[in-house]
């Protein structure tokens, strides 16, 4: 074992599809394990998202770096042997059908932990494997407005908006990594595998918690530190955050208002939160009056938080990310250009040609596995001829 792949030696067999699961075992893959994607003959339908490259879409390379693919009829009455000789040495597994599918498949917990005891079974739904709603598909959108995301997250129209962001699915993965994380130390110190269930819902949620907290208790959100927020300059977007009673004597200074500055009535953050309507309307009304050149250094020199807003291709091409070695930039399969792919924090970064760096495409590794699991040529090429594997 060693701190960059600590996981080496472990196997991994994830029939998860979309962005949850498989990132999760992503993050696996990443430490060291040997994840094995079973995935149909069409591939992931996450690999159908969004502008195709070959084999892959940007959702389906981000999830499935580090893994090998084996394509699989579930369905097919001679695939439960190939699955079960999998799992016999396998350490996870992972599936994220809707509930019940998996069981009607023949891949049960129960059945699978059989023979098994140590296997940690990872189940990811939408809303959880019981109540009213648990057969219904969820995509990360739907659980934004399920969840209470959209209705906070409502602009200066009004309208409920939704983030493209997919900050539910990743959510969940990294709730799913932390779970078989802390299973996996537990099994080390000889305890048995378990059940793990979570859904896109639970992680929705504990990722909004300070939000829904402060909403039960106010209502509707409303910026806590006065004057924050988004602005317009002359010529672009400031993010500008007023977070302490000392910004506010700074802001004051960068903005030039000596009066507001020694005015008692925003002396505090509570006074000016009582008075944030007129405040936030001020510092908008200034920011707009010049270019953002003009002010970001008179906001960096009285030491108030600010940043541009910038869109995605400003960010990667900026100085800082790129002095920490944020991205990677990776080639992959049906690809011309490779993709500025983002370092795992605290992780080894992606080198270029590395196992670890490269997404499968479908059914890539397919004959490869079924080596590794013991299987003669003659057997796998029985396999390929009657359509279990492809």
């Amino acid at each position: 074992m060693n701190f960059e792949r600590p996981y080496e030696g472990l196997t991994v067999v994830d029939m998860s599809q979309g962005v949850a699961g498989p990132y999760c075992a992503m993050l696996l893959a990443q430490n060291g394990a040997d994840v094995i994607k079973i995935e149909p003959a069409e591939g992931d339908w996450a690999r159908h998202l969004g502008k195709t490259y070959g084999d892959h879409t940007a959702f389906s390379v981000a999830a499935n770096l580090g893994k090998r693919s084996i394509v699989m009829d579930l369905k097919h009455e001679g695939a439960q042997a190939v699955v079960d000789r999998m799992i016999e040495k396998a350490d996870v597994f992972l599936e994220g059908f809707r509930p019940g599918v998996i069981d009607r498949l023949g891949y049960s917990y129960e059945r699978l932990s059989a023979f098994n005891p140590g296997l940690i079974y990872v189940s990811v739904s939408g809303f959880g494997q019981s109540g009213p709603m648990r057969e219904r598909p969820a995509m990360d959108p739907v659980l934004q407005a399920f969840t209470g995301f959209m209705a906070e997250n409502k602009g200066a129209d009004g309208i409920p908006h939704r983030t493209p962001v997919i900050i539910n699915d990743m959510a969940t993965a990294l709730y799913a990594t932390q779970a078989v994380q802390s299973t996996l130390y537990a099994r080390a110190a000889g305890r048995p595998g378990r059940k793990i269930e979570l859904s896109l819902m639970e992680a929705s949620t504990n990722l909004q918690v300070v939000r829904l907290l402060d909403n039960y208790r106010e209502g509707p959100f409303k910026i806590a530190a006065t004057p924050s927020g988004t602005f317009r300059t002359a010529d672009g977007w400031l993010q500008v955050v007023c977070a302490k009673d000392r910004d506010w004597q700074r802001l004051c200074k960068a903005m030039d208002w000596p009066d507001l500055a020694e005015d008692p009535r925003y002396a505090t953050m509570a006074q000016r939160f009582a008075e944030a309507d007129f405040l936030v309307g001020k510092l908008g009304e200034t920011l707009a009056s010049g270019p953002t050149a003009q002010w970001k250094p008179r906001l960096e020199e009285n030491g108030i938080q600010h940043e541009v807003v910038q869109d995605y291709p400003d960010f990667i091409k900026h100085p800082q990310p790129n002095a920490i070695g944020l991205f990677s930039w990776l080639d992959q399969p049906g690809s011309e250009e490779p993709w500025p792919v983002p370092n795992i924090p605290a992780m080894p970064k992606y080198q270029p040609g590395s196992p670890y760096a490269s997404a499968p495409t479908i059914g890539e590794h397919t004959r490869e596995i079924l080596v590794d699991f013991g299987y003669a040529d003659d057997d796998i090429d029985g396999l390929l001829e009657t359509g279990v594997v492809r």
